[in-house]
């Protein structure tokens, strides 16, 4: 099991600390509701440095993140971020991740946790090209700052004016006394805020300012448990649940990250897909009763026969209902479209919506 460098902090604390990706990671310190609520309406701080870093550079560093990556990154300018994922070969993922375009020849790939070493390997053996491949992902650390009061809260931190930071956009500066620390204006929960990328050297300092700087705006620490609830309100894809290796992008909803003006791995089928409709489609569902859907219940037509399965699914926080992701054939996908989800013996009737659940 690993450990962050923050891990002995979030234990003093009192977090409850739970196996994830193979680290020892804050699950929760005071409870997910109150957690979720700080981060929809003041600020929360997670420890998300169980995320990997690749750093690829030359000149044929874009070469490659082209044939690897789904979205077009000749879109990028120096500063600017790029949500994608890595298709496979068979029409499923890889992986999603954030490129970052640091520099003429410089990107920042960040993925997740659990797919360090694959992703690597994947993208290291289509590498034909030769570009400078670096795994940084065991040297960083990487903290989420987020919710609406995150800029005023941060800004006596840095000289970046975190106000006029566009979303999917990073500088590097100076933060909590820290030099060429990286500011992305990126996030998993739908409420604003930042990302810190520094070194495990300098992750203890930038905490402990993070926290003074929020004293006044109800700050708190927050766990791996909500942020599931955050960003499923918002619809998005979890790694593993919602996407994996046997679903497609444009099954997904990630055809808006899936771009044929470029050629890339398994391009061609994907394309075919996108032309001629996949057959089944991930959407959003509110239960329409009282109920708490989870991953891997039963999606069921009015005869009870299975359709789909829930893929994510918890009781919103923000909203006091039932809500949840899954595939369904997609002559169910239109918002309005009537399912049934298997909660032990009850099927419970709910609603296909239009995502996000959670509208600030």
């Amino acid at each position: 099991m690993q450990n962050t460098a923050l891990t002995e902090t979030h234990i003093a604390l009192g977090a409850k600390m739970v196996p994830f990706a193979g680290f020892n990671m804050p699950v929760s310190y005071e409870g997910v509701n109150l957690e979720h609520e700080t981060v929809r309406n003041n600020v929360g701080v997670f420890d998300v440095s169980h995320m990997g870093e690749f750093l690829i550079t030359g000149s044929v560093a874009l070469d490659l993140i082209q044939k690897v990556t789904s979205n077009d990154a000749s879109k990028l300018v120096n500063g600017k971020a790029q949500y994608s994922c890595l298709p496979n070969e068979k029409g499923g993922i890889i992986d999603d991740l954030i490129v970052y375009k640091i520099a003429d020849e410089k990107y920042l790939l960040v993925v997740n946790a659990s797919n360090i070493q694959k992703d690597w390997d994947w993208i290291s053996s289509h590498n034909s090209m030769g570009a400078t491949m670096k795994d940084l992902s065991n040297e960083y650390s990487l903290l989420a700052i987020q919710g609406p009061k995150a800029a005023i809260a941060m800004q006596s931190l840095t000289s970046v004016d975190l106000e006029t930071m566009k979303f999917y956009t990073f500088e590097i500066a100076d933060f909590a006394g820290i030099e060429n620390v990286i500011i992305s204006a990126t996030g998993y929960t739908g409420s604003g805020g930042f990302e810190i990328y520094c070194k495990n050297s300098e992750v203890q300092q930038i905490w402990n300012k993070v926290f003074e700087a929020g004293a006044n705006y109800d700050i708190k620490p927050v766990g791996l448990a909500a942020r599931d609830t955050l960003r499923l309100e918002m619809g998005y894809c979890l790694y593993g649940n919602d996407i994996d290796d046997t679903t497609s992008p444009i099954e997904a909803g990630l055809g808006w990250v899936t771009k044929f003006s470029k050629d890339f791995i398994n391009a061609e089928a994907l394309a075919k897909q996108k032309e001629h409709g996949a057959e089944r489609k991930l959407v959003g569902f509110e239960l329409d009763e009282r109920g708490i859907p989870r991953q891997g219940y039963d999606i069921v037509d009015s005869n009870g026969k299975i359709i789909g399965t829930v893929t994510s699914g918890t009781m919103s926080p923000s909203l006091g209902k039932g809500i949840g992701l899954g595939y369904v054939p997609s002559v169910l996908a239109q918002p309005g479209s009537k399912i049934n989800i298997q909660v032990r013996k009850n099927a419970i009737p709910a609603t296909v919506i239009k995502l996000p659940f959670y509208k600030s």
